[in-house]
């Protein structure tokens, strides 16, 4: 089902792309050019469970599809649907503090945007003259996703509902939501294979703002808060610290995560696209 309804969202993003670049082809000259393409790569993250190394993030399969009107040759606006899984464990880290604090998360995301691309050559499909460039990426992104971690026996569970910084149940602590706006970014390069087909690799970083993509930003709460509605996966999953610090009676109050610093994830992609308006007759110039 969750598959089903991917592929029904990159349909939906693909009719309205092609509907809003009408507009766009309209004002401009020379004959501009669009694609549609398929996009498969991986997904990475950077947040308190992996702080700066985006190779320590536990790898998934990222998939999606996009809508790209070239307004010329150096400049086009794509139209991109993006589905993938990030996912991060403390028992990967070479840090002490983390590998005690012990915790876990995976959260899959569906993203849609609109970026503009500006290639640092001349590039138009198909043309032998203009057949390669590298580009940068940046525009808006709306996303949506839902953090997870697994108990002691293997099985998963939505993190959000729980609270477990005290979110909801706590004053001062709001639930935070499941979805928000983010910046992407990035820098490819793309080269024509014949006259209507494309190749291009890509990494990209999505700046978010929020810090609850893994369910880690503040202190620990007091577990009794879980313990007196009896319940024990909640308590379980906010702390599995491995042994707390003599210094402290308890973990209530201690850093959790960073809230000064909002999570980011990103991709690493291949992606093929194919010609879909009508190659000019007369001429290459675009």
């Amino acid at each position: 089902m969750k598959i089903r309804n991917f592929y029904i969202k990159i349909f939906a993003m693909v009719l309205i792309a092609m509907a809003l670049s009408l507009g766009l082809q309209a004002q401009t000259h020379g004959g501009s050019s669009q694609e549609i393409g398929y996009q498969i790569g991986t997904s990475y993250y950077i947040g308190d469970l992996n702080p700066s190394n985006p190779f320590k993030s536990r790898f998934h399969v990222a998939q999606g599809g996009f809508y790209r009107t070239n307004i010329n040759s150096r400049i086009g606006v794509r139209f991109q649907v993006m589905n993938s899984t990030v996912e991060a464990w403390d028992a990967d880290s070479d840090n002490s503090w983390a590998l005690n604090r012990n915790l876990h998360f995976r959260n899959n995301i569906t993203e849609f945007s609109i970026q503009a691309e500006i290639n640092y050559i001349e590039h138009v499909l198909g043309n032998p003259k203009h057949r390669f460039s590298g580009f940068l990426t940046a525009g808006l992104a709306y996303f949506t996703h839902d953090p997870e971690a697994s108990d002691i026996h293997g099985n998963w569970h939505p993190l959000q509902p729980i609270g477990t910084e005290g979110q909801g149940f706590i004053e001062g602590f709001d639930i935070y939501k499941l979805g928000g706006f983010a910046m992407p970014y990035g820098i490819g390069f793309k080269v024509n294979l014949g006259t209507s087909l494309s190749f291009q690799l890509e990494w990209g970083m999505r700046k978010t703002w929020t810090d609850y993509l893994d369910d880690v930003s503040t202190a620990y709460i007091d577990n009794s808060y879980f313990l007196q509605d009896g319940n024990l996966l909640a308590a379980e999953l906010a702390d599995r610290m491995i042994e707390i610090p003599e210094e402290f009676d308890s973990s209530e109050g201690m850093q959790r995560g960073d809230p000064g610093r909002n999570d980011k994830y990103g991709y690493v992609l291949a992606s093929i696209s194919l010609r879909v308006s009508k190659k000019p007759t007369t001429c290459w110039e675009q």
